[in-house]
């Protein structure tokens, strides 16, 4: 590490004021800033300084939250490939991360490049330091996209998120959406064929097993409100492709779906990490999971059709509602900031979720739709908190 920081000093002139390379002073200086500390931090003491955490080394913290997520989502891709093909039994633990590795590294790749160069070229314009707030978007990014997704698509939404949906704005820090979310929905309404139906099996140069079908659990459920007679949800689920599909199987996430999502258990790990140092809003999370679990118990009570039959519980491991409520609800930029309109915030993408699920046959998931229709309304959320503590406050002051 020495050699290197030597090196980092002996070029540091040339991207100085006045230096041949001055103009990308702010890419050498993410550089830089990313492999040691800065060389100009605050006092141990200075009365301004809340915390020893920086905004780069928050969005590691999260970056290492959603490793387990990551990691088993790669090992799920080629586990589910040789599921399909056939070939699951004479498959080793190492074939399986080498195909996993195969579908999954190339999107991280592509997504971390696309909008990274987006992000310098943003710096190098307005003269500002690279933003990090692209350390934990380019990789949610990726791993909420199927392991199917061209390429090409993959940093184009990449692209489009960050000048869309962040540096528009300002950059980190003032988006008022989730920029991994708006990534989703740009390439799921732009590109329905490549987002939906079926493109959960990573297949490669093979094709599906005779008898094999690539349904998800999400969208056996919306057939099951179709068919006259159909038998129970958590039935039909259970008896799926020899238990494809059980309660226990989704909570593990041995299930296709997009790369980082499928794993309950990953998810809550990457919960607690967040939790743990701070980085993450509990209140949130807990309130989602809350509104998730209540507004699947009314409709559970209605019990309209199978769908709605179906036991609340069962959202919790179907499709991506933990990862979406536990990373992309918590974005402290584009969530609501008071305590209080945390609860509100977290609980309303819960139900919001659970309706569009069960109740629009059009769209077999919901966190994303409601992620984004709650992130324009977290300002809002946060007027009405402030002004109602306002209004108390001033009642006690006349009493």
């Amino acid at each position: 590490m020495n050699a290197l920081r030597k090196l980092l000093d002996q070029q540091k002139p040339l991207f100085e004021k006045g230096g041949k390379l001055e103009k990308f002073y702010y890419a050498f200086e993410a550089g830089e800033t990313f492999l040691f500390t800065p060389n100009s931090t605050g006092g141990k003491h200075g009365t301004h300084i809340h915390d020893a955490i920086d905004l780069k080394r928050m969005m590691i913290t999260v970056v290492i939250a959603m490793v387990p997520a990551l990691l088993f989502g790669i090992y799920n891709v080629g586990h589910t490939h040789f599921l399909a093909v056939g070939e699951l039994a004479e498959a080793t633990f190492l074939d399986k991360i080498l195909i996993g590795s195969i579908a999954v590294l190339p999107i991280v790749i592509v997504s971390y490049t696309a909008g990274g160069l987006v992000e310098v070229v943003f710096s190098i314009i307005r003269r500002h330091p690279i933003n990090e707030g692209f350390l934990v978007s380019g990789m949610l990014i990726a791993i909420v996209m199927p392991p199917t997704l061209p390429l090409w698509q993959v940093a184009l939404a990449a692209i489009f998120a960050v000048v869309i949906a962040k540096e528009v704005f300002g950059g980190t820090g003032m988006n008022v959406l989730n920029v991994a979310m708006t990534a989703r929905a740009f390439l799921y309404f732009a590109y329905p064929g490549d987002m939906s139906g079926d493109v959960w099996y990573y297949l490669g140069d093979k094709q599906y097993a005779d008898g094999f079908s690539g349904a998800t659990p999400l969208g056996l459920a919306a057939e099951a409100v179709a068919v006259e007679g159909s038998q129970s949800v958590a039935a039909t689920l259970a008896g799926f492709q020899d238990g494809l599909f059980t309660f226990w199987n989704m909570t593990v996430g041995l299930i296709p779906g997009s790369i980082g999502s499928t794993s309950f258990i990953a998810v809550m790990i990457g919960a607690i990490i967040i939790i743990a140092t701070g980085v993450g809003s509990w209140k949130i999370i807990l309130s989602g999971f809350i509104g998730v679990y209540a507004m699947g118990l009314i409709l559970n009570l209605a019990g309209a059709n199978e769908y709605m039959s179906m036991p609340p519980h069962y959202h919790f491991v179907m499709g991506g509602v933990a990862f979406g409520i536990v990373f992309m609800a918590t974005d402290p930029v584009s969530a609501a900031h008071t305590e209080m309109g945390k609860w509100v915030y977290g609980f309303l993408i819960g139900v919001i979720t659970v309706i569009i699920r069960v109740l629009n046959p059009a769209y077999p998931e919901g966190i994303m739709l409601a992620v984004l229709f709650m992130n324009v309304f977290a300002p809002l959320i946060d007027f009405y908190v402030v002004e109602a503590n306002k209004k108390r406050r001033l009642q006690r002051a006349t009493v």
